[in-house]
């Protein structure tokens, strides 16, 4: 009964005008940056950040959110349409979705991805209601060692699930900490790494950081690429599937809803990670296994099922614990904290219209997105006509305007421009900006939960070891770092992210 009346006092503020229609922005927005190459959600909530200072904090929350799940829509349509991953969870959907439209069932492939994102994306919402609030309530009983010892978790799991070399995730990491603590000390009051720039005595700010790692050094790595332009388009006869293909994706949808409701969960996880597990499985679960590779509905169903739950689901770290698990939750809380919202179980409490509101409102957004994308397929396919050399210039100056607002100093353009350099040696070098990021927003809060358990223990560090929610997530953390050091674990993470 409590859960139907939170939800009635989400709906009652998620469908006011201005709320439904930062919804529908957003999933528009979220819909043709999928289907645009070269962007992503990530760039583009790090982009959007300083749109949001002057929205109210719900109506802000919302829109984001639908840039998100939004994207895992639009990238299945150029996956399937022109064998272009608009979004990087979409990349497994080229290869069966692609195929599909050259056999002249694109229309088909659609309506499955589009079904199935809907449905994996209202189950992933009914978690967030049913489960969230059981997290929060046994979030209560943590304190700053618990706190401290899940923030490492996460660290410890991002390194796991990171793509590519360990070492060089965990220096991300570890450099992401360094450059989180830049700033003046809380404590003493004594500056560091400050070299006497007087504009990082308040530390380095997040939204510029965020733009410049990943929108300006995106755009920087698709220029030096030359641009992606789609080469053929698959033509769409209908957009009715077989009974035979509703028969074989059903199984794939529901199977593929349950890896990325709980991958999602996952520090590191997300749609990405989701998307590519629920494709593994289902060419070694699926009868017609002899069909990857050339058209199976399944290939289909699953991963795009599997990224929109696993989008979903991540927002319930965030939201119960205040702990991001993928690049998009730390930017998302990057925009509550420029809101002055503290994410974490105090917002379930002191806030149950911000959180049901949101929750109720991905309801509405889903709804929004199978309408939005299926008629309107046309209109975002002629859009990948536009000329990147149109495109790219846009969105920098967007970029410099939204960074000048913040502070109204042009530093805060040299630091974004930093960064972007620095986030193209990244991917010149195979380094991830995920663990980066996930490090810069989590070393000034780790350093704080360690600062106040060491208080609270008088010094003495076995403080994380005799609390037993601590300790239980310090031998998981134990378990991850065991996993990484076996030989025959990193062979098989190596061989599965190959694949």
């Amino acid at each position: 009964m409590d859960m139907l009346n939170n939800l009635a006092l989400g709906l009652s503020v998620s469908v006011t005008p201005i709320n439904l229609l930062f919804c529908l922005f957003g999933c528009l927005i979220g819909t043709l940056i999928g289907v645009l190459p070269g962007i992503g959600p990530i760039a583009t909530i790090a982009m959007l950040l300083p749109v949001t200072f002057s929205l109210s904090p719900l109506g802000a929350l919302i829109m984001l959110a639908g840039i998100y799940y939004g994207a895992q829509y639009g990238g299945s349509t150029t996956a399937i349409l022109v064998n272009l991953p608009g979004e990087s969870s979409s990349v497994v959907t080229c290869i069966e979705g692609y195929r599909m439209a050259q056999k002249g069932r694109a229309g088909a492939a659609l309506s499955v991805a589009a079904v199935g994102s809907f449905f994996a994306g209202c189950v992933g919402t009914i978690m967030i209601a049913a489960f969230a609030p059981i997290l929060a309530k046994f979030a209560e009983q943590f304190r700053s060692p618990e706190y401290f010892s899940l923030m490492f978790f996460g660290l410890v799991a991002a390194v796991v699930l990171a793509h590519g070399s360990v070492i060089k995730a965990i220096a991300m990491i570890v450099l992401g900490l360094l450059i989180g603590l830049i700033g003046t000390d809380t404590q003493s009051g004594v500056a560091r790494f400050t070299f006497g720039v007087p504009e990082l005595y308040d530390g380095m700010d997040f939204v510029p950081v965020a733009m410049g790692l990943f929108g300006f050094a995106e755009i920087m790595s698709n220029l030096d690429r030359g641009g992606d332009k789609p080469k053929t388009t698959a033509k769409i006869t209908s957009l009715w599937p077989t009974r035979e293909e509703v028969k074989r994706a059903i199984p794939s949808t529901l199977r593929g809803t349950l890896i990325g409701s709980f991958l999602g969960l996952l520090p590191g996880g997300g749609a990405v990670l989701s998307s590519f597990a629920a494709y593994t499985l289902e060419k070694k679960v699926s009868k017609y296994r002899h069909e990857f590779g050339h058209g199976a509905i399944e290939g289909v169903a699953g991963p795009e099922s599997a990224n929109n739950a696993g989008a979903q689901t991540s927002f319930i770290p965030l939201l119960t614990l205040g702990i991001p698990s993928t690049p998009v939750m730390a930017l998302m809380m990057g925009a509550m904290t420029i809101q002055g919202i503290a994410p974490g179980t105090a917002i379930i409490t002191d806030r149950p219209e911000l959180f049901w509101g949101m929750i109720t409102s991905m309801w509405i957004g889903n709804l929004m997105l199978v309408v939005i994308n299926l008629p309107l397929i046309g209109i975002w396919v002629s859009l990948l006509k536009v000329p990147y050399r149109i495109l790219f210039p846009c969105i920098l100056v967007f970029c410099c305007v939204g960074a000048f607002s913040i502070a109204n100093s042009t530093f805060l353009i040299l630091m974004m421009a930093g960064f972007a350099v620095l986030g193209y040696v990244f991917n010149k070098l195979g380094c991830e900006g995920a663990p980066f990021l996930l490090g810069f927003v989590l070393g000034p809060l780790m350093e704080e939960n360690l600062r106040r358990s060491m208080v609270l223990s008088f010094g003495d560090p076995s403080i994380f070891v005799q609390r037993p929610i601590s300790l239980a997530i310090l031998v998981l953390s134990l378990g991850l770092v065991l996993l990484i050091v076996l030989p025959q674990f990193r062979q098989t993470r190596e061989k599965a992210f190959q694949e």
